[in-house]
């Protein structure tokens, strides 16, 4: 399968958004974003009043890039989102949300959504007491993520929950660090997702 193997802070630059991509090193300094905050290469400081489809189309990349997701991967998300009841937009994030290696960035478990994907390809995660080695699974509610303790010893995991300890408390997932479980225990709503994202202008790209 392809994926980007190019430098991660290019990407929020890109964006214009802190997309928090390295995990803790974009709290610090040597964030790229802060020290270079316009797009990259020789034109990048250049300013363009964008038009109204390059404003959707930079929303929609930064959510995908956030996500980690590929071009078709993330049609396929926005197609289920817009077959469910209710708001397109807020079902899509509800999805993204529940990936497998979001919910274990979200329970702690890695510092970043990448750290999470590795986590899960490498088989260290198990759903309901079975292994899942997908990260696009789609965990539902009453679903119950687990690290097993073998996994659990490892440092990287061992320096997430340090790192992790700061963070708010989610209303939509239950988590014990303790235990190394976390449990989806409501759909996550909007205001659960902190992250600056306008995900109606993603539904008027694809609506046209």
């Amino acid at each position: 399968m392809a994926r980007y193997t190019d430098s991660a802070c290019r990407i929020c630059r890109r964006e214009g958004d802190k997309l928090y991509l390295k995990g803790p090193r974009c709290n610090t300094e040597k964030c790229a974003f802060s020290r270079r905050g316009y797009a990259p290469g020789m034109h990048g400081q250049a300013r363009r009043k964008p038009t109204p489809y390059c404003q959707q189309l930079r929303e929609k990349q930064k959510i995908r890039r956030m996500y980690g997701m590929l071009e078709r991967q993330f049609h396929n998300f926005f197609e289920k989102a817009d077959a469910m009841k209710g708001v397109t937009g807020e079902n899509l994030l509800r999805l993204l949300e529940c990936r497998l290696d979001n919910v274990a960035f979200r329970a702690g478990f890695a510092v970043s959504r990448t750290d999470a994907r590795q986590l899960v390809r490498h088989g260290h995660v198990h759903v309901n007491g079975r292994r899942v080695d997908i990260p696009s699974f789609v965990m539902k509610v009453g679903d119950v993520l687990e690290i097993p303790p073998k996994s659990a010893a490892r440092k990287r995991v061992q320096e997430a929950i340090a790192f992790s300890n700061g963070r708010p408390a989610l209303q939509w997932l239950q988590c014990d660090l303790q235990g190394m479980k976390a449990s989806v225990v409501s759909l996550p709503g909007r205001a659960d997702i902190d992250q600056n994202i306008n995900e109606s202008a993603v539904v008027e790209l694809y609506s046209k």
